[in-house]
């Protein structure tokens, strides 16, 4: 390690030009404190399918070229990698074939191929309709597909990149973007340790790195906060639709074996969400070992502000359907984070001088299947292949314009074209006139539709006021069945450092009272999955209160917010969820 000039440090001040204000507080400590620099050929930040792949597929290249000094490393903020992973998931391994050929050789943990679906749509709390495949859109078919932890699979693939000498930091979160003087991305810089709730420096403080890359990959997920500061930065969605978003909840549940049908699974859409006109859909995936993923999605374009997307998975665990699997069982684990769902009506610029966004950073999920693994594989490894392409050709801190080239001629583009009027048709049209035209689209014209539909309505705008609002009647929680946002938090083992800065920017500390309260019901205590916000009131009047200890890192108060005043950013490293294999 060694020192460097000091980088221009960004403070979060980019102009706000995504769906979301910045906040205007710096993120990262003043740039005085010393810091020590380690240069790398390329830093990817965030560890998941995509950063993972991006990098295994960089030192696979090098390797073939024959310069095994070619240095790449990967900084995860989780705990370990995968231990904020969380998907349903059922993957296809399209991606991962070309990648890794030889995975299942190498004990990749990809056992339980589908062997059935089954897709319903849910009339009432009681009453449930079995969809015959035949008007099944043909996206929900998953025959070669397998169910999977795709935390286990994320932990094995860091065990592939660790095999090829990529450098591994995990609990090392990328609190800041380093520039260049020409405004080119010049790295990242991670997170300090040891800062007190009041900016002060503890005796345990230890400031952040400055990590210095030729290029730097951008794969922090759905709602990477530096991914959206860049988009604003460089423009990247001018031109695109606004991108849109889920919420994603699971449970993972080990149950009776006469329950069990390993390899089965369930789609379903309907009730609950119905009764609050809510659109979304819910799944549930036998896996091996008696485990059953167990999970709701639920777009966050809706409109009541008193529904709550806990409660709602909860609720539908009361229909029979979801009851006589789970039934006797027991909960093992809990999880929630948003999904980027906007395809490639919203897809932004992927790339910018010294940096390009991967995987869900930049959208590539594909809503039609409901999958974005084997799109996050595929857009790192397109990603690697483009920027080692610039280093050989002597180029860094360039705008890596081949990387969309490449994708337009991969076959990640024609299955992302494929899906482009999936989402919008459904919001746009509705369940059934949407799914009629999903069903032409898919079943009978193989996704090429003459046509493009756009949503250009953002997420956030669309709550009704809270007087003229249906207030749904949730069930009290059993303990059994269902459960409450406390003890399912806890068993998400999400802990944070106690004493450090909350990560929930508020833009301004009255809004919540003066303006959501009023308007929309202060929606942030119902949104968010995990208990964070509260609205308390004493002899004094209504307070705001932010349980940031309960973050289990979903990013939805960051999308969700009607007002656009709350912004999510890194905790000290190692903070969150811990998923043991969700």
């Amino acid at each position: 390690m060694q020192e460097q000039d000091k980088p221009t440090y960004a403070t979060g001040s980019d102009t706000a030009h995504t769906d979301a204000p910045i906040d205007t507080q710096p993120v990262a400590a003043e740039p005085e404190i010393e810091r020590e620099s380690m240069e790398f050929d390329v830093v990817i930040v965030g560890g998941g399918p995509a950063g993972l792949s991006a990098a295994i597929r960089l030192r696979q290249l090098a390797i073939e070229a024959g310069n095994d000094e070619f240095m790449v490393c990967v900084v995860e903020k989780g705990s370990e990698f995968g231990a904020h992973t969380l998907s349903g998931a059922v993957i296809e391994t399209r991606a991962l074939d070309e990648l890794i050929p030889d995975w299942k050789e190498k004990g990749a943990p990809i056992n339980v191929p589908v062997t059935e679906d089954r897709v319903y749509m849910l009339k009432s709390e009681t009453k449930a309709v079995q969809l015959p495949d035949a008007i099944v859109p043909s996206t929900l078919h998953n025959d070669g597909n397998y169910i999977v932890s795709l935390g286990n699979v994320v932990r094995w693939l860091a065990q592939q990149a660790e095999e090829l000498e990529v450098m591994m930091f995990p609990g090392f979160p990328a609190s800041d973007i380093l520039y260049n003087d020409d405004g080119s991305v010049k790295g990242v810089l991670t997170g300090d340790m040891g800062v007190a709730a009041d900016g002060s420096e503890k005796s345990s403080f230890e400031p952040g790195y400055e990590l210095l890359a030729k290029y730097t990959v951008f794969a922090e997920g759905c709602r990477g906060h530096l991914g959206k500061r860049l988009i604003s930065r460089f423009s990247l969605d001018k031109g695109r639709d606004p991108q849109h978003y889920a919420i994603g909840l699971k449970e993972l549940w080990e149950v009776p074996e006469a329950q069990h049908e390993q390899g089965v699974v369930m789609h379903g859409s309907g009730w609950p969400l119905s009764d609050t006109g809510t659109s979304g859909g819910w799944w549930l995936y036998f896996d091996e070992n008696n485990q059953v993923s167990f999970g709701i999605v639920i777009d966050l374009s809706y409109s009541n502000p008193y529904m709550s997307p806990f409660d709602e998975l909860q609720r539908l665990k009361l229909h029979p359907i979801i009851r006589k699997v789970l039934e006797g069982g027991k909960r093992i684990s809990y999880g929630a984070r948003a999904l980027v769902k906007g395809g490639l009506n919203s897809l932004p610029k992927l790339s910018f001088p010294g940096g390009v966004l991967v995987g869900d950073n930049a959208g590539f999920l594909n809503p039609a299947k409901i999958k974005g693994t084997h799109t996050s594989i595929k857009s790192g490894m397109l990603a690697a292949e483009a920027v080692f392409e610039a280093l050989q050709e002597g180029r860094a801190h360039d705008d890596v314009i081949n990387y969309a080239t490449m994708y337009r001629k991969s076959w990640l583009y024609q299955d992302n074209y494929e899906a482009r009027n999936f989402a919008p048709a459904m919001y746009r049209m509705g369940k059934w006139m949407g799914g009629a035209f999903n069903f032409v689209e898919h079943n009978l014209l193989g996704g090429k539709m003459p046509l493009t539909i756009h949503d250009t309505l953002r997420d956030y705008d669309q709550l009704e006021r809270a007087a003229h609002a249906y207030q749904p009647n949730y069930p009290k929680a059993d303990g059994k069945l269902t459960f409450d946002k406390l003890s399912s938090v806890f068993i998400s083992n999400t802990n944070h450092a106690e004493d450090q800065p909350v990560h929930l920017k508020l833009t301004d500390k009255t809004v919540p009272i003066s303006i959501n309260l009023p308007l929309y019901a202060e929606p942030a205590r119902l949104y968010c999955p995990a208990g964070v916000y509260e609205v308390v009131t004493d002899a004094e009047g209504a307070r705001f209160v932010i349980n940031a200890q309960n973050c289990v890192h979903c990013k939805t108060c960051d999308i969700k917010d009607p007002s656009q005043n709350i912004t999510w950013v890194t905790p000290e490293g190692g903070g969150g969820p811990n998923y043991p294999n969700m």
